[in-house]
């Protein structure tokens, strides 16, 4: 392609960052007019709020009855330390990380915590052998690598008969991906993700099990306030009925309320799984008939259908950092996708989000554009010899 030959359409919506990620289709601020500003998160319509948010979220993912959903606060990365400084220390642990956020968790485990720890690590475009994991110790692991482009292929990798808790990072896959919640003790999510929610709160989701555990064993860790889940030896319950540990964003929570009216109303979990798959499904079609890119995600089953990362293998590709980088620089200035640099610990290349709210239209619009700026820069590399 040539200057001469820019395609001729655009993304409507070039928003394809992978947190915060895109707003519902037709999203205006006009929406959040029923947010309760200036009301305490403790008046009786706080509480309605934050109780309807935890109702339609179980409605929409089929959490189970017996399962708790909290909100809590800093986000997916609030909800998952604070699962593991509550859960874990009562028996041996099994780390899983095949990325960023992942390493994250074994760092806090091992360093901070102090955890007996077997640490299973896989690298970017791989997920670890699950039949290396033991399932009698606790298990910590995310379900989709935000930063890797990979996912567990199916919970059957999940023992039912497991005798450790799993606690499962679930941000970029919870209203994209189907998860198995008998598999599941513990799901932690941001709905700054896949519902496209603005950030700073993260939800906690409890399994009886989960439950019992806390109720039945204290950590030899001191915990602060933010964290506590427990008092007296019993659950709180009120954080499972919206009655928060610390003052949520009532914007923030209206923002959410928006977006799970929005997911009903085009057909729940299916419709919004299917939007996901429809969009990684461009993208692949697009990555099959080229030689020059390629997904991350070595095993097809694993690819994400939110996260979705790309690497560059062309071989006249001389500096792999700066031409992805150069990439996402030319595809942001023509206005047309921005933030889709790959993570800054992932290798070299672009990460598109993929997820519920994002238009398929869109992702149309926006692959020619990927190879018009691979050419461009192709070009510029071979001017600059």
């Amino acid at each position: 392609m040539t200057d001469q030959t820019i395609p001729a359409a655009r993304p409507a919506n070039p928003r394809f960052s992978s947190g915060p990620c895109a707003k519902i289709p037709g999203f205006t601020l006009d929406m959040l007019s029923d947010a309760p500003l200036g009301r305490s998160h403790r008046s009786a319509l706080g509480k309605a709020k934050l109780a309807e948010a935890i109702d339609l979220t179980r409605e929409i993912l089929g959490v189970p009855a017996d399962y708790r959903i909290g909100i809590v606060p800093a986000s997916d990365t609030g909800a998952v330390e604070m699962a593991m400084w509550n859960l874990l220390g009562q028996r041996k642990v099994d780390m899983l990380a095949w990325e960023s956020f992942g390493e994250g968790w074994v760092t806090d485990a091992v360093k901070q915590l102090r955890l007996d720890a077997n640490v299973h690590r896989a690298p970017y475009g791989q997920i670890v052998d699950f039949a290396r994991v033991d399932f009698d110790n606790d298990v910590v692991f995310t379900w989709n690598g935000t930063t890797s482009g990979v996912r567990v292929p199916s919970g059957a990798l999940i023992p039912a008969d497991r005798q450790g808790l799993t606690i499962c990072d679930a941000t970029s896959a919870v209203f994209a991906m189907d998860l198995p919640w008998e598999r599941l003790d513990v799901v932690t999510f941001s709905w700054q993700k896949v519902m496209g929610g603005e950030g700073a709160h993260g939800v906690l989701i409890l399994s009886p099990r989960a439950v019992e555990r806390l109720e039945s064993y204290s950590p030899a860790w001191p915990l602060p306030k933010i964290f506590r889940l427990t008092k007296g030896g019993k659950l709180i319950e009120g954080i499972f009925r919206g009655e928060t540990i610390n003052t949520p964003s009532m914007l923030c929570v209206e923002d959410y309320l928006v977006a799970l009216k929005w997911a009903k109303s085009i057909g729940g979990l299916p419709a919004l799984i299917a939007r996901a798959n429809a969009n990684a499904g461009v993208v692949a079609d697009f990555v099959a008939s080229r030689d020059w890119i390629a997904n991350l995600a070595e095993d097809p089953a694993t690819a994400s259908t939110t996260s979705v990362c790309l690497k560059f293998t062309d071989p006249r590709i001389r500096d792999g950092a700066a031409f992805a980088k150069a990439v996402a620089k030319r595809l942001e200035k023509e206005g047309v996708a921005f933030d889709i640099g790959a993570y800054r610990d992932a290798p070299p290349g672009l990460r598109i989000w993929c997820g519920s709210t994002v238009e398929t239209s869109d992702v149309e619009a926006l692959m020619p554009w990927i190879e018009w700026a691979f050419e461009q820069e192709l070009a510029a590399q071979a001017e600059a010899a």
